[in-house]
């Protein structure tokens, strides 16, 4: 394969030939503009990847319409010794999806099944999405545990490039037992997936694709809720993060829970709910348990705003990473840093001083059985050097930081069980290539 194509020209073809032959030709593309679609994600959102993130475009992109077919795509990318990196739907903010290596880009897209339902889970194929199977839990009076924000993510994309999302308070985040199984096909010519159960899942969670390609999984349901939204306000950031604190002990838990700086909700609808002169405080949480919210709210301080069923979807769309995006779109010279932990409260100014304008959003979460603060630092970008004292600042002031302006993984844990499962699954480091520290770098780059 070139090492440095054209995007506006296609490969010699040889090798997707091969693919059309193996998968047919409607499966297998060359075109300029759909190689350049399936090699782009979010990254655009660090003011860091958007200039140095390699502007790589794949040579070939196969969507594939089940998993043999992904298994022969496989087999002949390791015959050929070409790249291959999995893509879902293209939705996360550090480059998971970007082939460093050009090669080959496996689309999810045609295999979006909802394959089983049962008591306590769901089976479904690695493109399908969030929107698609929490329908079909509702169907059966449940509901899934915990997604991510942006709800149209693939279920593979999102296990292999997400952490948590809505339902985490409650539930945690995707390896504390979310995934019950994975499928995975290794980087070579076989067959069958291999399936995980367990704690055996946990090196292919955020993983990015380079310990195994995930074809399908099992992740678990709960017991279907009526849920509704509630918006709350407080005069200053102290008493909004201890009346949300005082929220999550609801039973149950909030499904969503997320306070922000003023500031911030400028950037967000306009919405009488959500006054621009007091923190905001919105929280999804069960029918039955608003009136307890309400005195809950009060006695922290704070007043409930308006409470709303119909709003359940927006509260999901004001969370998380969503709260930066909405705010780069008005405001393109903004970055953010990913923090959290007690010393984010308690040291709230000095950590917004750490970025010029500092703006504060947080999410609260079930970590280990204990409830977090998480969140967001979203200021104005200087330089790559400001930007790195800045994450040096927070760690010294006892914040969790997570940087999210790098392709490397790194972020969540050790990387020695990644690695000796890219070792075992990935022999010739093909997966993903230059995203795992440690490995050398693919033959095909």
């Amino acid at each position: 394969m070139s090492s440095d194509p054209s995007p506006d020209a296609p490969p010699s073809g040889s090798f997707a030939d091969e693919l059309s032959t193996a998968l047919g030709a409607d499966a297998v593309s060359v075109a300029a503009e759909r190689r350049q679609a399936a090699s782009a994600d979010y990254s655009w959102m660090s003011p860091v990847l958007a200039r140095h993130l390699p502007a790589t475009v794949a040579d070939v992109v196969a969507s594939p319409v089940d998993t043999v077919g992904v298994a022969r795509a496989l087999a002949l990318a390791y015959r050929r010794r070409v790249a291959v990196v999995a893509r879902g739907q293209g939705t996360g903010n550090y480059g998971q999806a970007v082939p460093l290596c050009h090669g080959l880009v496996i689309d999810a897209d045609q295999r979006a099944r909802v394959l089983d339902v049962g008591h306590g889970w769901i089976d479904a194929e690695a493109g399908t999405s969030f929107v698609r199977l929490e329908a079909a839990a509702r169907a059966t009076g449940q509901e899934l545990a915990m997604f991510p924000s942006t709800v149209r993510s693939s279920l593979a994309g999102f296990l292999c490039g997400g952490a948590g999302g809505t339902g985490s308070l409650e539930n945690g985040f995707i390896w504390d037992g979310f995934v019950q199984e994975i499928d995975v096909l290794p980087a070579w010519d076989v067959p069958e997936p291999i399936t995980a159960a367990g704690d055996a899942v946990h090196p292919f969670l955020h993983a990015y694709g380079t310990t195994g390609v995930v074809v399908g999984a099992r992740v678990k349901l709960a017991p279907a809720r009526r849920w509704t939204a509630l918006f709350a306000s407080f005069a200053s950031h102290g008493e909004a993060v201890r009346g949300a604190l005082e929220l999550a002990d609801l039973e149950p838990r909030p499904r969503n829970l997320s306070v922000t700086d003023p500031a911030l909700v400028a950037f967000f609808p306009a919405d009488e709910a959500m006054p621009l002169d007091r923190v905001s405080v919105r929280a999804t949480v069960e029918e039955s348990t608003v009136g307890q919210a309400r005195t809950l709210v009060a006695g922290a301080g704070g007043r409930v705003e308006a409470v709303r069923a119909d709003a359940v979807s927006l509260l999901v769309s004001l969370s998380y990473n969503h709260v930066t995006l909405r705010a780069k779109r008005v405001r393109p010279e903004l970055c953010h840093i990913q923090v959290g932990g007690a010393e984010v409260v308690a040291r709230a100014d000095e950590v917004r001083a750490c970025l010029p304008g500092g703006m504060l959003h947080h999410d609260i979460n079930g970590n280990g059985g204990t409830i977090d603060v998480g969140g967001l630092l979203i200021g104005r970008f200087v330089d790559d050097d400001s930007l790195a004292t800045a994450m040096d600042d927070l760690r010294s002031l006892g914040a969790r930081v997570i940087d999210p302006h790098t392709w490397m993984l790194g972020g969540h844990g050790s990387l020695d069980e990644l690695r000796a499962t890219s070792a075992q699954f990935d022999p010739l480091g093909l997966l993903n290539p230059r995203k795992l520290p440690g490995l050398r770098l693919s033959r095909a780059s």
